[in-house]
């Protein structure tokens, strides 16, 4: 079958029928690895925030935080509140331009019943121009924050090597009030969606804030009663090589399958959007929690509205910090971090040497977090419509995978469907 585009990443999906039952369903991830964890072994603990930044060319801040957190954990020091608030805000951008893209040029077609975001501009531009102003204002808080929108540079461990100015900021105020309207626009659209019926009961895990819907910080919990800080991450979640994927597969000891990401962080953390988002939330017809994936859609947009509103009070709260990061010195030591990918949590861990040099890095994304989700959904979304000949299970089982905006890598394509059915 054609391969799949509008995700990130490279792969296949294996589904295996008899008697009108599906007996397997496995996502192939064959792209190869890629082997951060061990190219950073013997670099200096200054380095993995831009080094891991180049995981992703969509989520880069999100390495980058995960990464520098851990790396000042290890090295036993914290940032001041002003560092924490800017590296939100640069965390809202990267939310922003995400979710944006993901909605209108990823996701939105399969609903509307268009091949691509090209073929829905030729009908409906103003939409999809509705979509681009949105993944701008979010690029401009990459630059102005980050010293630029793809891969920023300006993170460091320890803070930043510069902060900007608050007439730095102040420029952001325009096209953030722009997106505004935009992102409010964006969760009455996608609300009006059709949206197959599919529930899941995956045990779901997010962040959770004091105070805050989870970016950058938060302890980790989920709607089964856990609830740990970052150093007891791999404690509770095993990653497990499976013969069919070169990405690994995560579970929780004990619990098996779990999933992260927009409906496992908005249903554990309703109470923690603004009622702005709430109310719009409500509007387009979600509860407090979301099991169909179908629906992570309306949720991303319910959480673009959320970063724009939290940017637009982090720029009109703005204290520079002074200075722009602190001293951090190296010493031996072991330290984790995490955040709220757009896709979901993303986990680092370093162990340093008394010099800095990491002896060992371990970097758990959230896709690889979500497989066994994704392959158990696909199982039931399959099972229900055996009816469709190949070509069209193709298309159904893209749009479920997309649901999930999985990020294989940055490469262009992910499906090639083989459906291998016997009597």
């Amino acid at each position: 079958m054609g391969a799949l585009a509008r995700v990130e990443g490279e792969g296949a999906m294996r589904v295996r029928v008899r008697n009108g039952t599906v007996e397997e369903v496995a996502l192939d991830i064959y792209e190869p690895p890629r082997f951060f964890e061990a190219f950073l072994r013997g670099r200096a603990y200054t380095e993995p925030p831009d080094i891991t930044s180049r995981i992703c060319g969509i989520c880069p801040v999100a390495y980058q935080t995960s990464a520098v957190q851990a790396i000042e954990a290890a090295c036993g020091v914290e940032v001041d509140a002003s560092i924490q608030a800017l590296r939100r805000l640069l965390y809202c951008g990267e939310w922003i331009q995400s979710h944006a893209l993901h909605i209108y040029l990823l996701h939105a077609p399969d609903f509307l019943g268009y091949d691509g975001a090209l073929e829905l501009a030729k009908v409906v531009p103003d939409v999809v121009q509705r979509g681009l102003t949105l993944k701008k204002a979010g690029n401009d808080v990459m630059r102005v924050v980050g010293g630029r929108a793809v891969h920023p540079v300006n993170m460091r461990v320890g803070g930043f090597y510069r902060a900007p100015t608050a007439a730095d900021l102040e420029a952001l105020v325009e096209p953030l009030q722009r997106a505004l309207e935009a992102a409010e626009e964006t969760v009455r659209w996608v609300g009006a969606f059709t949206f197959p019926e599919l529930e899941h009961d995956h045990e779901y895990v997010s962040l959770r804030h004091a105070s805050d819907y989870p970016m950058e910080a938060g302890r980790m919990v989920s709607d089964r009663g856990l609830d740990i800080g970052p150093d007891a991450f791999e404690d509770h979640v095993e990653e497990l090589h499976v013969e069919h994927s070169n990405a690994l597969h995560a579970v929780l000891r004990g619990r098996g399958t779990y999933m992260t990401g927009p409906l496992a962080r908005y249903s554990l953390n309703f109470d923690r959007l603004s009622p702005r988002a709430q109310e719009a939330a409500r509007a387009a017809g979600l509860g407090k929690t979301c099991r169909n994936p179908f629906k992570s859609i309306v949720v991303r947009a319910v959480e673009t509205l959320y970063a724009v509103e939290e940017a637009l009070s982090l720029v009109r709260r703005y204290r520079r910090p002074e200075p722009s990061a602190i001293d951090v010195p190296p010493r031996a030591g072991r330290g984790s971090g995490w955040s709220e990918e757009p896709r979901g949590l993303l986990y680092h861990r370093y162990t340093l040497a008394a010099d800095g040099a990491i002896e060992e890095a371990v970097i758990t994304p959230p896709t690889s977090q979500n497989q066994r989700a994704i392959e158990a959904d696909l199982a039931r979304f399959v099972e229900d419509h055996l009816d469709l000949d190949d070509q069209a299970l193709t298309w159904q089982c893209e749009q479920a995978i997309r649901n999930y905006d999985p990020c294989i890598s940055c490469a262009t394509h992910f499906l090639d469907l083989s459906v291998e059915r016997r009597p």
